[in-house]
C-alpha cells in the first residue's frame, strides 16, 4: 500500500516550509530540511503538498501515522448516526390507531431518531390524497413540542411522505441522573440506623 504522505527522499519540491518542534520554522531548501531531520534521527514528512512551498514537519513518521489514525478514529466516533424510523398510515386510519402510532413516534423522537411518516395509498384510495395530507399535518402538529418538520407532506408515487426531526432540547439523558441520587441517600440512612 502506498503511503499517504511523502517522506524524506520522496519529497520532490526544491523548497519546503518547515513546521514542528525542535526546529527553526521557516522556508528551507529540501536538502537542508532533510539534514535537519536526520540530525535529530527523525523524518521529514510532507503534510501539506498543495501549499506553496509544500509544508513539511520534522517528526518520527511512525508516531505521525499513529496520531493520524487516532484523529480519524476520533472523528468517526464523534459522527452521529442518524436513525430514521418509519411510521405508516392508511388514508382512512382511525383515531385509536393514530394515537397508538403517535405514542411510538414520541418515544422515537425522545431517543433522538428522525421520523419518516407516510400515507400509503392502495388501489383507488389515491382519490383521498387530501385526507392523507390532513392526517400527516395533524400528526406533525401533535408532535410539535418534540419535533420540527423537515419536509412538509409530499406525494411520491402512491405514498405521501412527511419528515420530522427531533428538537435539540428533547434528549432524555438528564432524567437518568436524578434516580441515582435517591438510592445513595437511602443507603446512608440504612448504615446510620445499624
Amino acid at each position: 500500500m502506498e503511503e499517504p504522505f511523502k517522506i524524506n527522499q520522496k519529497i520532490t519540491a526544491r523548497e519546503v516550509r518547515l513546521v514542528g518542534e525542535n526546529i527553526e520554522q521557516g522556508i528551507y531548501p529540501v536538502e537542508q530540511a532533510r539534514r535537519m531531520a536526520q540530525e535529530q534521527n527523525l523524518d521529514l514528512v510532507e503534510i501539506s503538498p498543495t501549499a506553496v512551498p509544500p509544508v513539511c514537519r520534522v517528526i518520527d513518521y511512525s508516531k505521525f501515522k499513529y496520531e493520524q489514525k487516532k484523529k480519524t478514529r476520533e472523528l468517526k466516533a464523534k459522527q452521529t448516526k442518524v436513525i430514521i424510523k418509519e411510521i405508516r398510515f392508511g388514508p382512512n386510519t382511525d383515531d385509536h390507531d393514530f394515537a397508538f402510532k403517535l405514542k411510538h413516534a414520541q418515544e422515537f423522537l425522545k431517543e433522538g431518531a428522525k421520523i419518516k411518516a407516510y400515507v400509503h395509498f392502495v388501489g383507488r384510495s389515491i382519490v383521498f390524497k387530501e385526507r392523507g395530507e390532513i392526517l400527516l399535518l395533524k400528526f406533525a402538529q401533535a408532535l410539535e413540542d418534540l419535533a420540527k418538520v423537515e419536509q412538509l407532506p409530499k406525494l411520491e408515487g402512491k405514498r405521501m411522505f412527511l419528515y420530522l426531526a427531533p428538537k435539540a432540547v428533547v434528549v432524555a439523558k438528564p432524567k437518568s441522573a436524578a434516580p441515582k441520587e435517591v438510592p445513595v441517600g437511602a443507603s446512608k440512612e440504612g448504615k446510620e440506623s445499624s
